[in-house]
């Protein structure tokens, strides 16, 4: 008798959208609307194109090599089974261990902001407070958390749709006057960082295994997952660029979302976003680190991480604990705007090299070559206009992502050299007909 499959259509959708809408946009509503001023939600607009753009090609390339490694899967599978695809796989891990950061980063900043003194020192002490929390929990079990994550969901949505749609009636016309606009350069230069909230929209990929149909339930649940959230962030930052004026989103960035509802519902409605930003950041942090645990695990299994990422603790793996002893040090050294720019520039690099893979294999995949070219050019121009208009500002940032990528090759060569060690294919293409 065929197991019952666990992903229908709606299934998937709703986990989909339940990742891309946590921690994302609490994080990136302030940062690019201090960049792109009352026209950011066209820098939404084109962040969702893309996003699309990425979600086609992944779509395609889940439902040809079906296998819960996703994307290190399609590495390998593009690239072969040698240096620079495990170099890559390796960056994959190590850019969930940057968005986990830059995630709890925000938890900080939002439970500093029920503090009379919120500076650096709260905002480190909760994000690092939280990563340890749902370290344990992992080990210890996290059923109960995950049973939770539904609800949690649906506390979050319920108060962004209800906050996009009260903030239409107290919206100033004049913040929103074109007249007023900053440059459209700074629109352009935002994208990279609006895409970093729809990070989350692969995560439908990964549950191909136990997907009914996954040849035409894919592609609609990504499609669906993304226009659906793609809506909810253009509306929502038009709310929030309609309430605030630049100069006030400029100051409070890093929280912008619940200084949005102020003029609405005062101080009991920046409390409110507040504590749904607090449920949303931990809620990601909690089913990242258990991600982060199971892609250790099955990178260590398959040959690209050391093996004692294998090793059982209770009811995770010792990967876990090196995991989360990785992410402290990220976010003790950055700043909110630092790690955020990182995550967003290297989910965009690993993407783009992965869609480039992906050319390799279209006749198999039965891809668009067009769409997948578009989406090569868009994930590595998006990055480099990123790394260009932050580089003023924050020429650290270059040097950071140097680091991510030495590191990421000096751990697969490494491997490779004193463990004959290599990450290989767990899917098998198949004959062409």
């Amino acid at each position: 008798m065929e197991n019952k499959k666990a992903f229908g259509l709606w299934s998937a959708v709703f986990l989909g959208i339940g990742s891309m809408v946590g921690a994302g946009i609490f994080i990136v509503i302030g940062q690019a609307g201090a960049m792109a001023g009352n026209i950011v939600w066209l820098s939404f607009v084109f962040g969702g194109l893309i996003a699309l753009l990425s979600g086609y090609s992944l779509a395609k390339l889940a439902v040809r090599y079906q296998s819960r490694g996703g994307i290190v899967e399609y590495l390998v599978q593009g690239f072969g089974e040698n240096i620079f695809s495990g170099s890559m796989g390796v960056v994959f891990y190590l850019s969930q261990l940057i968005a986990v950061a830059a995630v709890a980063k925000s938890f900080g900043t939002y439970s500093a902001t029920f503090m009379q003194d919120g500076d650096i020192f709260w905002i480190n002490l909760f994000a690092v407070g939280i990563v340890l929390f749902f370290t344990l929990i992992n080990l210890i079990g996290a059923s109960v958390v995950a049973k939770s994550e539904n609800f949690i969901v649906i506390i979050k949505l319920s108060v962004l749709i209800f906050f996009a749609i009260a903030a239409f009636f107290t919206i100033k016309p004049e913040l929103l006057n074109l007249s007023s606009m900053p440059p459209v350069s700074g629109m352009v230069f935002a994208i990279g960082i609006t895409f970093f909230a729809y990070q989350g929209f692969s995560v439908i990929t990964n549950t191909v295994e136990d997907m009914k149909n996954p040849e035409t339930t894919m592609m609609k649940a990504m499609f669906i997952a993304l226009f659906f959230v793609a809506v909810l962030y253009i509306l929502t930052s038009v709310a929030v660029l309609g309430n605030l004026p630049l100069e006030t989103i400029i100051k409070s960035k890093d929280y912008a979302l619940a200084e949005a509802a102020k003029p609405l519902f005062g101080e009991l409605g920046f409390k409110i976003m507040a504590i749904t930003a607090l449920l949303a950041t931990a809620s990601a942090i909690n089913a990242t680190l258990y991600a982060v645990a199971d892609i250790g695990y099955t990178m260590a299994k398959d040959g690209d991480l050391p093996k004692v990422y294998e090793h059982s603790v209770y009811n995770s793996f010792e990967g876990l604990i090196i995991s989360a002893i990785l992410i402290i040090p990220m976010i003790l050294f950055f700043n909110l705007a630092q790690i955020t720019t990182v995550a967003a520039i290297v989910m965009l690099i690993v993407q783009g090299v992965t869609h480039l893979g992906h050319l390799k294999l279209v006749k198999e995949t039965g891809a668009n070559r067009v769409l997948i070219v578009i989406a090569i050019f868009a994930m590595f121009g998006v990055a480099g206009l990123t790394l260009y208009s932050t580089y003023e500002k924050m020429p650290e940032i270059a040097y950071y992502l140097i680091g991510t990528f030495a590191v990421a090759f000096m751990i697969e060569y490494l491997l490779r050299h004193f463990t004959s060690r290599v990450i290989s294919k767990q899917t098998i293409p198949l004959m062409n007909s």
